[in-house]
């Protein structure tokens, strides 16, 4: 089987509310679809995430398509070896792996589907099965006022979630009602996470989590810059909280650092950090090896990305039990099927051959126009 075209579409999808977090407001998802055909009559879909710039994704998306054409997809570890080399490494811009890792996750993502399709087995069976029955998710508010807040997270307590995640980092009063009236919301049982999102310098960290540790925080999402990972582990070595990392973890190299430094309790990743689902899994063993397990980080995403998180996260022997998910911020997604309602914050692992969906041809294409429209 060889591939014989790549396609890339840009999409945008509104949200049905907007996503307020510590960087701003964001209204809508923005993907690049990655579509890879076969002579096989085999086509894999996957999806890249269009933000900061989805004409850029879109241009080194092409260019890696190069690498790909005429070639076996089941060399798909090769292929992405060979492009990433090509277009990151090649010309002094391997300081940009987060950038690398959102313009391959689409690529990547299609040939597994392709590989899975092919074998008619979800990806999680050509990954030597799934370790996990099932993968819980956490319940994640939206709002842009405390009370907003707070009422969403007590719904979703109420709906099963265990664990309750809120966006932090807006401001110093602010934070402390959202995180005192979520509190009272989801009562005493259910865990509470912040993120802050790197919006807290390493003094205000120690100053903020000190006084937000009343409320019995479970851990407190990468609070420092994602470019100093001393940072990260100053604020770990002294906080009475516990400390996740999340984007200073895009490469497997990063993820041993963190682990190697005693920078945090937990790790964050996500398929568009590290490029995919084979080094989402790698940076996942290696944290296994340093007894710290890891949870999935979401984005701008559709059920594609969803999908794809599912299959890789089902052959993770430490996966956390509360991981993230976006689609469910979508005011409608571009796949069909399966129905991803979480049932009591949980979904199975997906039995359907490759990723484990079927694309919703005519959404894709009332995405495509609201991009073009947009």
């Amino acid at each position: 089987m060889k591939i014989t075209e790549i396609r890339t579409t840009p999409l945008r999808v509104p949200y049905k509310t907007p996503y307020h977090w510590s960087q701003g407001v964001v209204d809508s998802a923005v993907v690049i679809l990655v579509e890879v055909h076969t002579d096989a009559n085999i086509t894999g879909y996957g999806e890249s995430i269009g933000t900061a710039s989805s004409s850029a994704i879109q241009d080194h998306l092409r260019l890696a398509a190069k690498w790909c054409i005429g070639r076996n997809p089941f060399e798909n570890a090769k292929l992405m070896r060979d492009a990433y080399h090509a277009l990151f490494q090649a010309f002094g811009t391997c300081s940009s792996p987060r950038y690398a890792g959102q313009v391959f996750a689409g690529l990547e993502m299609a040939l597994w589907d392709v590989m899975g399709k092919a074998a008619d087995r979800p990806v999680h069976e050509l990954l030597g099965g799934a370790i996990q029955h099932e993968i819980a998710y956490f319940g994640f508010p939206q709002g842009e006022t405390a009370e907003q807040i707070a009422l969403h997270a007590g719904q979703l307590a109420k709906d099963g979630c265990d664990v309750i995640y809120v966006k932090v980092g807006r401001g110093d009063l602010l934070d402390l009602a959202i995180v005192e009236q979520t509190r009272a919301a989801i009562g005493p049982e259910r865990r509470l996470r912040l993120d802050p999102n790197e919006k807290w310098g390493p003094l205000k960290s120690v100053r903020m989590i000190r006084k937000l540790s009343e409320f019995d925080i479970e851990f407190v999402e990468q609070p420092t810059n994602c470019e100093s990972l001393s940072a990260l582990a100053q604020i770990h070595a002294s906080s009475p909280v516990a400390i996740a990392a999340d984007q200073l973890a895009f490469t497997p190299y990063d993820v041993f650092n963190i682990c190697r430094e005693r920078a945090a309790d937990l790790i964050v990743l996500g398929l568009h950090e590290t490029g995919g689902i084979t080094r989402f899994r790698q940076g996942a063993h290696i944290a296994e090896a340093a007894g710290i397990n890891i949870c999935i980080h979401g984005l701008y995403e559709t059920g594609i990305t969803t999908c794809a998180s599912n299959q890789a996260a089902a052959t993770i022997s430490n996966l956390d039990d509360g991981n993230q998910y976006m689609n469910h911020l979508l005011e409608w997604d571009i796949i069909k099927l399966p129905d991803l309602t979480l049932k009591k914050g949980r979904l199975t692992p997906l039995k359907g051959p490759g990723l484990g969906f079927e694309l919703d041809f005519d959404a894709v294409q009332k995405a495509k126009k609201y991009f073009l429209d947009s």
